[in-house]
Parts: structure tokens; C-alpha cells; sequence
């Protein structure tokens, strides 16, 4: 009986896990301009949801650091700032709870973060933490989709077009993942 609760449980979050994603999916690559930053505020309020849900799952704390820095990035400007910094917070406790989780896609998204965000006196961002987490994400997954094309992202951004252009074919070349 217990075997069979937790297997409905873990099905229950997986479920709920994926239409988050889709849920982002669809905001972010076919909604624009004020459809897509109204698109992701409701989307903050879904993960917050599946947060509250299942707080002990690093994988509901990623997404929802996913979803803020998205909309951070969809709303842009000094007033996204906020969203960026509680989307750091959360991709940290889910790395604190599971580093490897979704193959270490906290670490990528982290990775980003700093990367995009200004740095000191403005923001927290920094390229030397963004090299770190990157690193630390392609230790887990060196053949992933996300974390070579988001690494490619940064380094091309750091002129190293080289060494950008053999990620992003890496990304190109990544696995495909069923539903994404």
C-alpha cells in the first residue's frame, strides 16, 4: 500500500513538474511583448504553487528559479532585478538540496544568471561565477543540450568564438529529451 501511495505521489509531482514546463514553454517562445511578461507573471504564481506543493523536490525550486529569471528577463530593466535575485535564491537551495538534479540544470541556470545580470554596484552579477557554475554543470551533463548552448552563449559574449562555436555544436548535437 505505501509502495503504491508514493508511486501515485511520484507521479503526481512529475505530472505537475511538466506542465510547468510546457506551461513555459509556451509563454516563452510564442508569447511576446506584454503577452509574454503577463504569460510568465501567472506562470510565477504556478511554480510558487508547485514550490509550496513539494518543497523538498530540488526539481520544483529549479523551475521555479527558471520561471522568475525568464520573466526577469521578459519585464528587463531595474525592476527585474528583484525577480533575478529570488530566482538566484531558489536555484541555490535546489542546488544546496540536490546539485545534479535535472542534470544540474540549476547550475546552468545560475550560470546564466550571472552572466546576464549586471554586476556590483547594480547587481550580483559576475562572469567569473558564471565560468564556475558552468564548469560544474558540464562535469555532470557535458554532452547537454542547455548547458552547451547557454555556455556557448557566454563565451561567445566573452569573445572566445572558438570555443563557442564547439559548444553550440555540442548543443546542436545533444541527445533529444522526449516532450521537450
Amino acid at each position: 500500500m505505501l509502495l503504491s501511495t508514493l508511486s501515485v505521489a511520484a507521479a503526481d509531482f512529475a505530472s505537475e513538474l511538466k506542465a510547468v514546463q510546457d506551461s513555459w514553454a509556451t509563454v516563452n517562445y510564442e508569447l511576446q511583448d506584454k503577452a509574454k511578461v503577463a504569460g510568465f507573471e501567472a506562470l510565477v504564481k504556478e511554480s510558487e504553487a508547485l514550490v509550496q506543493q513539494y518543497p523538498e523536490k530540488a526539481e520544483s525550486h529549479i523551475w521555479h528559479g527558471i520561471v522568475q529569471s525568464s520573466f526577469a528577463g521578459a519585464k528587463g530593466g531595474l525592476g527585474a532585478l528583484g525577480l533575478a535575485e529570488a530566482a538566484k535564491e531558489e536555484l541555490e537551495k535546489a542546488i544546496s538540496m540536490h546539485e545534479a538534479a535535472l542534470q544540474g540544470s540549476a547550475l546552468t541556470s545560475l550560470g546564466t544568471l550571472y552572466a546576464k545580470v549586471p554586476g556590483w554596484p547594480i547587481g550580483f552579477g559576475s562572469d567569473k561565477k558564471a565560468q564556475a557554475f558552468f564548469k560544474k554543470s558540464l562535469e555532470i551533463n557535458p554532452e547537454g543540450l542547455d548547458i552547451n548552448y547557454f555556455y556557448a552563449d557566454f563565451l561567445y559574449d566573452e569573445k572566445k568564438y572558438d570555443a563557442a562555436l564547439s559548444h553550440l555544436q555540442k548543443a546542436k548535437n545533444a541527445p533529444k529529451r522526449e516532450g521537450r
